[in-house]
C-alpha cells in the first residue's frame, strides 16, 4: 500500500518556525507511510501520521537529559512514498543533518541504508528488532520486510539486538555469515542487556545507521505493531543501549518502523514518538550541539 506524498497538517513535536526551519534544523523527520509487503496485520501505513500526531502531546523538556532537544531544530518533511526514500535520505545527509525516518513497514530501511552508505564508507547497521529479517525472499519478493536485513547485509555489516523470531535458514545464516552478529532476546534476558553494551558496541564501526522495529519492545509496552512477539525488551533496556551507542559512536541516521496504530489506544505511537525524541536528544548531547 502506497500513500501519496503530501504535506502533513503538523510538524514533529508541534514545532513552529524558527525551530522547525529546514535550514537551521539539526534533525529532519522523514515520514514514509508504506506497507507494500506486510505479512500479518495491516496498518503500518498509518504509523507515521499517528507518531507525529502523538509527538505534539509530548513534553519537549527531557527530564533525563535535562534540556529541550527541540532547541537544536527539528524539521518535518512531507510524506514520501517508498521509492523516493533513497533520494530524500541522500539530500538530508548531503545537507549534514541527521535523518529520523518514520515507517511504515521495515522494507523502507533499505533505501535509507543505501543513501547512508554513499555518504559514509565505514558504515554498519544496528538493528533492534524481534525478527531477524534475513530471508532471501518471502512471498515471492526479495524486498519484503522479512528480507530487509538480508538486503542491508549486502551493503554493510549488521548487528542485531532483541531477536526472538526467525526461520531455520536464517538461524543457519547467522551461524555462518561473518558480517552479521546477533544478540537473541533470551540470551539478553539471562545476562541482562547493560552488561553487554560494550560487547555490542565493539561489533560496530564508528558510523552507524540505527533501525528500530518497534516490535523489539515487549507487546506489553507496544501492542500496536503488525507482528508482536512475546519476550521483548523494555523502555529502559532500549534507551540504555541507545545512550551507550550515542556516547561511543556517530549515529548518522535512524528510523523507527512498524508502528500499527490501534483504535482507541495511543500507547504505541506515543512511545515511538518519545523514542525518536529521546534518540535525537542523545545524539545532540553527544555532539554537544546545545553548546
Amino acid at each position: 500500500m502506497e500513500v501519496p506524498a503530501r504535506e502533513l497538517p503538523f510538524a514533529f513535536g508541534g514545532l513552529e518556525p524558527p525551530l522547525s526551519d529546514y535550514e537551521t534544523a539539526r534533525f529532519v523527520v522523514l515520514p514514509v507511510p508504506y506497507e507494500g509487503t506486510v505479512s500479518y496485520q495491516k496498518g503500518t501505513a498509518r504509523g507515521p501520521h499517528a507518531v507525529i500526531d502523538a509527538s505534539r502531546n509530548m513534553e519537549l523538556y527531557d527530564e533525563v537529559l535535562g534540556f529541550e532537544t527541540s532547541e537544536v531544530g527539528i524539521h518535518t518533511l512531507p510524506e514520501k512514498v517508498a521509492e523516493r526514500v533513497a533520494d530524500a535520505a541522500a539530500q538530508v545527509l548531503a545537507d549534514k543533518k541527521v535523518m529520523a525516518m518514520i515507517g511504515g513497514e521495515h522494507s523502507i530501511t533499505l533505501g535509507a541504508v543505501r543513501a547512508a552508505k554513499e555518504s559514509f564508507d565505514e558504515l554498519c547497521v544496528l538493528q533492534l528488532d524481534a525478527h531477524a529479517d534475513l530471508r532471501e525472499e518471502y512471498d515471492g519478493s526479495r524486498y519484503s520486510h522479512a528480507c530487509v536485513m538480508k538486503r542491508c547485509l549486502e551493503i554493510a555489516p549488521v548487528t542485531q539486538v532483541g531477536i526472538r523470531a526467525l526461520s531455520k535458514p536464517e538461524a543457519e545464516l547467522i551461524e555462518t555469515e561473518p558480517n552479521v552478529t546477533t544478540y537473541f532476546a533470551h540470551e539478553l534476558r539471562r545476562a541482562g542487556l547493560a552488561p553487554v553494551h560494550d560487547e555490542i558496541l565493539s561489533t560496530l564501526t564508528d558510523r552507524v545507521y540505527l533501525t528500530v522495529d518497534i516490535d523489539v519492545f515487549d507487546p506489553a509496552f507496544v501492542p500496536g505493531t503488525g507482528t508482536p512477539e512475546p519476550g521483548g525488551l523494555s523502555w529502559d533496556e532500549v534507551t540504555g543501549l541507545l545512550g551507550a551507542l550515542a556516547r561511543e559512536k556517530q549515529i548518522v541516521a535512524f528510523d523507527v518502523v512498524e508502528v500499527m496504530p490501534l483504535e482507541g489506544n495511543v500507547i504505541s505511537e506515543f512511545l515511538a514518538a518519545k523514542l525518536i525524541y529521546r534518540t535525537m536528544g542523545l545524539i545532540a548531547h553527544a555532539a554537544d550541539w546545545l553548546g
